[in-house]
């Protein structure tokens, strides 16, 4: 007697994967009378992937389509469309873990090395002067959780943060501004990561008149090093002026450095990295002679 043959299984990605991070797209019945559904996965690098699969058991995953990063979140449903109206053409292989972890097939080399740099760059925590680490998060343990910018501090407890504070702590708009964006665009539309507070502290920061007051200082030192200024003149230009009890004379230099990020404010720890941008162009124009464009950060 021959050994009974075996059928070999189809190769399946991990449960704990497809289970967690799917968007429902469509249901139907198939023709042995099982339901099945199609959903959305996230892919590598922001692409996403069309699968047909029980809707009971989680089981039985077909690949339908892989969609590369650049294309809207809206083909997904036209792909499901498509393949639901279409009985005879649906025949998919079975769904692999590599399809998970790997680029769409029809993605060019070029395309996926600037993604990977974009991930990679995502992914690499930016750390302060003070030594604590920002990066973006997903953060709460309900069903959809949110994507927030997080603060390490060098003993390992993380806190969440704006991306205001971000961006002061660093006191540069780049590379937080753009990572963030870039998180934006990456999950519009996910059902499963809520980036609603993300995207209001971005268009805050976006249509904010208050600016990084960074360049203004260096702008500030610079020119009191080449033109031999003292900081009671440049205060005097902006029309800061006290007097003693002499009458004399002389600029409101701790306004000035308050301004400019050099003093703290009163009751404050440390200085203020902002400042209002009617108050960056007074300095810069009347100050130091600089058009307000030279010295604030974009």
């Amino acid at each position: 007697m021959s050994p009974p043959q075996t059928t070999p299984r189809r190769p399946q990605c991990p449960r704990s994967v497809v289970r967690g991070s799917s968007t429902p797209l469509a249901r139907y019945t198939d023709r042995d009378g099982r339901e099945r559904e199609i959903v959305r996965l996230p892919g590598a690098h922001g692409s996403a992937l069309v699968v047909d699969r029980a809707a009971h058991n989680l089981g039985d995953e077909r690949l339908v389509a892989h969609l590369c990063p650049d294309e809207p979140q809206e083909n997904a449903r036209i792909v499901s469309s498509l393949y639901l109206s279409d009985p005879p053409g649906r025949r998919c292989r079975a769904l692999k873990d590599d399809d998970l972890h790997g680029a769409p097939p029809h993605w060019t080399a070029e395309q996926q090395t600037l993604a990977d740099q974009a991930e990679a760059q995502d992914q690499e925590a930016l750390v302060d002067q003070d030594g604590f680490a920002y990066e973006l998060a997903e953060q709460g343990l309900l069903a959809v959780r949110e994507l927030r910018w997080q603060r390490r501090s060098p003993d390992g407890s993380a806190e969440p943060v704006t991306l205001r504070q971000v961006i002061g702590s660093l006191q540069s708009y780049e590379p937080a501004r753009t990572q963030t964006a870039q998180a934006l665009q990456r999950h519009d539309g996910d059902r499963e990561i809520s980036v609603t507070c993300l995207r209001g502290e971005f268009d805050r920061i976006t249509s904010s008149s208050i600016v990084l007051n960074r360049g203004l200082r260096e702008a500030m030192l610079a020119t009191t090093q080449r033109e031999r200024l003292t900081l009671s003149e440049i205060a005097i230009r902006c029309g800061r002026i006290k007097r003693d009890e002499s009458g004399n004379e002389s600029g409101e230099t701790s306004w000035l450095a308050r301004r400019v990020g050099m003093l703290p404010e009163g009751g404050r720890a440390k200085p203020t990295p902002w400042v209002s941008r009617d108050v960056l162009a007074l300095i810069a124009r009347d100050g130091l002679g600089l058009a307000p464009r030279e010295v604030e950060l974009s």
